[in-house]
């Protein structure tokens, strides 16, 4: 069966080319022009993604609720936001709500078509580890990938999935560098640099809610990131 994609748009012609775009390449594809009809379908039955722009209508920030709520829902399913508004304000704050990814509207559409089955071939992967056993120790940190949790100093850490594989990433080699390429090979998603960036600072900021000090994840100036005990 065709993976469905939900579009949440409220420009009539955006909405159509993206609709076309997707259903050219396989996809079944719903559209919804505001966040009230989303959440209403959504509510009976999940898409297996959903693209959102930010502003919808008289809700200047209505995309943001509906991922709230939708990442309220299932904690693995990909949001992405498309939107107009490029501000770093609003890509993190995006991120912050748990979107996967933050995409402006003059993206080309094979390159949106990149990112959507990017995150569909990490679906698959997080299938495929379904029930492996695969946990991760290093000090106060634990890592279960198999019920994708993370605890830290016995604190649940309330990462997205994104965030939990690239953490994996770092923690799994202790002291090695690793690029943002290979932190987006990692996680299984395709994203330019400042969104790495962005969930890298989304992730210390989430262990500095536990505990202050917390200085694991190190940046290598020039080449990336790694995680370090003291």
């Amino acid at each position: 069966m065709a993976r469905h994609i939900a579009v949440v748009e409220d420009e009539a012609d955006l909405a159509a080319n993206s609709e076309a775009a997707f259903r050219r390449a396989g996809f079944q594809v719903s559209v919804y022009s505001s966040r009230p009809e989303a959440l209403k379908a959504f509510r009976e039955r999940l898409p297996d993604l959903a693209i959102i722009d930010v502003g919808l209508g008289a809700e200047y920030e209505g995309g943001f609720d509906l991922c709230r709520e939708l990442r309220s829902m299932s904690a693995t399913l990909p949001i992405i936001f498309l939107t107009a508004r490029d501000s770093d304000f609003d890509v993190v704050s995006g991120l912050r709500l748990g979107a996967d990814d933050y995409l402006t509207k003059d993206i080309s559409q094979p390159h949106m078509l990149a990112r959507v089955n990017a995150l569909f071939r990490r679906l698959d992967a997080l299938a495929s580890v379904s029930g492996a056993g695969d946990c991760l120790q290093r000090g106060p940190l634990t890592l279960d990938m198999d019920r994708m949790a993370a605890h830290w100093h016995d604190q649940v850490l309330d990462l997205t999935v994104t965030e939990l594989w690239i953490l994996a990433a770092l923690v799994k080699h202790p002291g090695h560098v690793k690029s943002r390429q290979q932190l987006m090979d990692a996680a299984n998603v395709v994203l330019d640099d400042n969104t790495i960036t962005s969930h890298i600072k989304r992730i210390r900021k989430k262990f500095q809610e536990f505990d202050p000090a917390f200085n694991a994840i190190k940046t290598a100036y020039g080449m990336g990131y790694r995680w370090e005990l003291s």
